[in-house]
């Protein structure tokens, strides 16, 4: 309603069709948002049919300030900007009906301008995925509704794509990454997609059982999104310096981690964990900020992939891998 608002008042005479073209909604959301303006906030709007588009009656200064409570209204704005992620994906209409039926319980009052709120509130995402939107909506109705689906992946460290044949059982989003988590045919195992890897994507006729798959339960002892592999459990200790020790302790990386305040300001923080190697990377991400104490194994990894970096050799730490 505030861009109907400028463009009116701009003097373009705009009308349903081009408005809804130009916001991205249909020519019926632009009609009832007309008739809001002019019947509920009392703006003079009226349709020049010989220009064939609305304009207003007299002088508007500026469009009336909105009233609901200002945590409401940060709380709605913030979970706004968070929906843009999802644009163009088949979770953008659902996701935005939630969002319209929260806007409209709301009864509190309190004098608001949006324009504060685009000074004061953004989101800023670091190395976010270029989405493949046609891939996305392929293999999330194939997830929603329990369909076979058939694909080309290329392995990390592989030149080339190989066929996959897939029961998709969940989709999520983990660091700005899409994953897909989804049962091998013809390996026998659950295994993780990285979207971004796939192509040629092809939901099957053949349908299939969800089992009781539970993401959290998979990825219960994950530091991100690789399981745990061959019943293996790993208790990591990990000690940070002073300046480390600051920035760590102000975010909670996994459930099952200790933060334990030591002399001078340093740290360690305590994890249980079924694989190491998302926590090889993270720790080598802190640099000489961090040493590992715990397990032997994670040692030798973490020093052998910083003399490999450090000597600018091709490698790392010897069994680390990736889907």
């Amino acid at each position: 309603m505030v861009k109907v608002h400028e463009l009116i008042s701009a003097g373009s005479y705009p009308n349903c069709r081009n408005l809804a073209k130009n916001l991205e909604v249909s020519p019926k959301t632009i009609q009832r948002d007309v008739d809001f303006m002019r019947d509920q906030l009392q703006l003079p709007i009226e349709y020049d049919t010989g220009k064939f588009g609305y304009h207003y009656t007299r002088p508007v200064s500026h469009f009336p300030t909105m009233e609901v409570s200002e945590g409401e209204i940060v709380a709605l704005y913030v979970a706004q900007m968070a929906l843009n992620q999802y644009r163009g994906t088949s979770f953008e209409k659902p996701l935005q009906r939630a969002f319209s039926r929260l806007s409209e319980s709301l009864t509190e009052k309190v004098a608001f301008h949006w324009s504060e709120m685009d000074a004061s509130v953004s989101f800023r995402g670091l190395g976010t995925t270029i989405a493949d939107l046609e891939l996305f909506e392929v293999v999330s109705n194939a997830v929603l509704h329990s369909y076979e689906l058939h694909f080309d992946y290329q392995k990390i460290g592989s030149q080339t794509h190989e066929p996959r044949r897939v029961h998709p059982y969940h989709l999520s989003c983990i660091d700005q990454q899409w994953y897909l988590f989804a049962f091998d045919l013809e390996r026998k195992q659950l295994r993780t997609f990285v979207l971004p890897r796939m192509r040629n994507a092809r939901k099957m006729r053949s349908r299939f059982q969800r089992p009781n798959f539970s993401i959290s339960d998979h990825l219960s002892e994950s530091f991100g999104v690789f399981s745990k592999k061959g019943g293996g459990s790993y208790k990591v200790r990990i000690q940070f310096d002073a300046f480390a020790a600051r920035l760590v302790g102000e975010r909670q990386w996994h459930a099952t981690q200790k933060f334990k305040p030591l002399a001078d300001g340093r740290a360690e923080l305590s994890l249980e964990l079924g694989s190491l190697e998302e926590i090889e990377r993270w720790i080598l991400s802190w640099g000489a900020h961090a040493k590992v104490l715990a397990p032997a194994e994670l040692c030798d990894r973490v020093r052998a992939t910083a003399l490999a970096i450090a000597n600018g050799s091709e490698g790392g730490a010897p069994g680390a891998s990736a889907t």
